[in-house]
């Protein structure tokens, strides 16, 4: 398979004349709606995603950081969605209200590339006991840009993995394959679909963005062997291996999985596979820390096995939420104090001895792997875990050669609103109002727009 060809011509270009700022800073709503709570004077300003491991860390910091160090921190808490939007507008316009924030490993090289980031290396060189060499190489590589330094620091990482009650499987007669196919995960759905009162058979996200439902389906369309373009640029969201792919995804949602699919993201699937709505659920192995956590309802009771695939050896995502730093902020020294924390040893032990374990922001340190007792209360999906992730190739996820990296999204600016207004096609699919054809047709329009800038 030919290497992705290299980012050259129009993106440098739109990157230089901020281009890539307006495809990223979509407006978001009122401030207020998830929850803002913004502070000033010497404290540290955090913009964050509303995950549970998240909230963890909101609960934790004003007992232990902030008592250890003096230093305040203000938590402003959002969806996924609402986070990239603000963090968007924030970091392009250099407006310093926030000083970190949770982005991505795909925002990194274009937040790095245009300036917004403080760069890491000289804090990581003075504070030798963060152990920068524990982080693992992907996570490290996918946070490192262009110029080879490094613009953020992992909170967790994670792949995505297929979630199944083994209760259910074991009293319905079925087996869960090593490495399933998504054949084999179709007709286990018809199967268990209904085995309960209100089990569905699957879970899989149906709520519009482009880290949403277009994160689970783009797996899927690339181990059916489509892409979103080819390496010089043209469209494929109307070829056959795209349209089988999300035919595929769409009839599988609606015949058996749960019930609001398209108001169903990450946070609705993992609610319902905890109170025992559905019987499977791929999505993110972040997943998983909720899922055996003390008091859950299905507490060893849920399978763990590499994501489904079809033409390639595997298909799960590589995805980070990571710390980075505002090159506006004028805390920055504090900032890495509040970012050395957050990501360390030390916390991990932290939540491991107040939470348990299991609910440790992992896949990003490999001595967490190594640890008795993480192993001890995740055994049941650590190394499933670890694998994927390791597993996961960037450049190459699918059959066909593609003009840039990224798994579960294309690695340009303006992917945030492609991927988005592709997302709010195929939910509108999801939820019977228009065929998966004539979603595709739009997206396909939609996709060359973004496709001329690159030719």
């Amino acid at each position: 398979m030919a290497p992705p060809r290299p980012r050259h011509g129009p993106r440098r270009r739109l990157l230089r004349t901020g281009a890539a700022a307006a495809a990223l800073a979509l407006l978001s709503g009122c401030a207020g709606a998830g929850g803002t709570s913004f502070g000033g004077g010497d404290a540290l300003n955090v913009l964050m995603v509303n995950n549970p491991q998240m909230v963890e860390l909101q609960k934790l910091t004003a007992k232990h950081f902030t008592k250890e160090t003096g230093i305040k921190v203000h938590f402003t808490v959002l969806p996924e969605n609402d986070v990239r939007d603000k963090v968007s507008q924030d970091f392009s316009n250099q407006a310093g209200q926030y000083d970190i924030a949770t982005i991505s490993n795909f925002e990194l090289p274009f937040f790095a590339k245009n300036g917004w980031l403080h760069e890491l290396d000289g804090y990581v060189a003075k504070d030798p006991g963060f152990d920068q060499d524990d982080i693992l190489a992907p996570l490290r590589e996918s946070l490192t840009a262009e110029d080879g330094k490094l613009y953020a620091q992992p909170f967790y990482g994670e792949s995505s993995f297929l979630m199944y009650r083994k209760d259910i499987f074991q009293e319905e007669g079925l087996t869960m394959p090593e490495q399933p196919t998504w054949k084999e995960v179709a007709e286990l759905a018809k199967q268990t679909d209904g085995s309960r009162p209100g089990m569905k058979g699957i879970c899989l996200r149906g709520l519009p963005g482009w880290g949403e439902v277009i994160a689970p389906l783009t797996t899927v369309v690339n181990t059916m062997g489509g892409t979103w373009f080819t390496e010089d640029w043209k469209p494929q969201l109307t070829s056959p291996e795209f349209k089988k792919a999300t035919k595929f995804y769409v009839d599988l949602v609606r015949s058996h999985g749960e019930r609001g699919a398209p108001q169903s993201g990450y946070a609705e699937c993992l609610n319902n596979m905890t109170q025992g709505k559905s019987a499977m659920w791929y999505d993110a192995t972040a997943g998983a820390g909720s899922l055996e956590a003390s008091g859950s309802p299905v507490k060893g009771k849920i399978g763990y096995v590499p994501a489904p695939v079809e033409q390639t050896k595997s298909s799960g995502w590589l995805y980070t939420w990571a710390w980075g730093l505002q090159k506006a902020s004028i805390k920055s020294d504090d900032a890495w104090k509040f970012i050395s924390w957050a990501s360390s040893k030390e916390y991990e032990e932290l939540v491991g001895a107040t939470s348990g374990w299991s609910n440790v922001p992992a896949g990003k340190r490999a001595s967490t792997y190594a640890n008795p007792e993480y192993r001890a209360e995740a055994g049941a999906f650590a190394d499933v875990t670890e694998k994927a992730i390791s597993s996961a190739d960037p450049k190459n996820p699918g059959t066909q050669p593609r003009p840039t990296a990224g798994i579960q999204f294309v690695g340009v600016p303006e992917f945030t609103d492609l991927g988005t207004r592709v997302a709010q096609e195929i939910s509108a699919a999801i939820a019977g109002r228009q065929s998966v054809d004539a979603a595709l047709a739009t997206s396909q329009k939609l996709a060359e727009k973004v496709a001329e800038e690159y030719r």
